[in-house]
């Protein structure tokens, strides 16, 4: 991964954030995506984030704010 995720605002966020353990569609899974997409909303480098996700196929996890099935839909 590049530079970056130096002046990324997950730079000092607990990693679990970033990887929603609930199923997805469900009330619980919106909580846990929320927090996260709360702290990319304000990252300085989230849309480079989401680029490196996209152009690595990165499946897992939040990235770039957006969850692997949003990622998925902007291919």
């Amino acid at each position: 991964m590049s530079d970056f995720r130096l002046s990324a605002l997950c730079a000092g966020a607990d990693p679990e954030i970033w990887f929603p353990t609930a199923v997805p569609g469900t009330e619980v899974y919106d909580r846990e995506v929320g927090r996260a997409k709360a702290i990319c909303a304000g990252c300085p480098v989230r849309a480079r984030c989401l680029d490196w996700a996209l152009a690595t196929a990165d499946d897992f996890g939040m990235l770039g704010g957006l969850d692997p099935s949003e990622r998925r839909a902007l291919k």
